[in-house]
């Protein structure tokens, strides 16, 4: 059985830094076409932070994150990180990982992520 983990939420002001972590288990990352990061608030639909693509690799960011984070895979530990310096206020969410490989579309179930201004 597959399983997506995240780690590395928390609470952090305004301009700090976070790492999070998804690791995979049951399945390696580079059995996927596409790893990403996406986010919630309460009320708000699911946004598309930041993604990765096994081949190349490319990577894919959101207007509102782009030069603040940075995606990254480790295939040794079979994570993928998300890097995210300049922390605002409203990067405040539940962070989710996502995994796609075809019509499979594998999640985890999210790390919280608090911006305190």
């Amino acid at each position: 059985q597959v399983q997506l983990v995240e780690s590395g939420g928390g609470l952090v002001q305004a301009g700090g830094s976070l790492r999070l972590s998804c690791a995979a288990s049951g399945r390696t990352f580079s059995s996927y076409t596409m790893v990403g990061w996406f986010r919630r608030t309460p009320g708000k639909e699911r946004e598309f932070v930041a993604r990765i693509s096994w081949s190349g690799p490319m990577t894919y960011y959101a207007d509102s994150v782009k030069g603040r984070f940075t995606i990254s895979r480790d295939n040794a530990k079979n994570t993928v990180d998300l890097q995210m310096n300049s922390l605002k206020p409203e990067d405040t969410a539940v962070y989710y990982c996502n995994a796609v490989a075809g019509p499979v579309s594998d999640w985890g179930q999210g790390t919280q992520v608090t911006v305190s201004s």
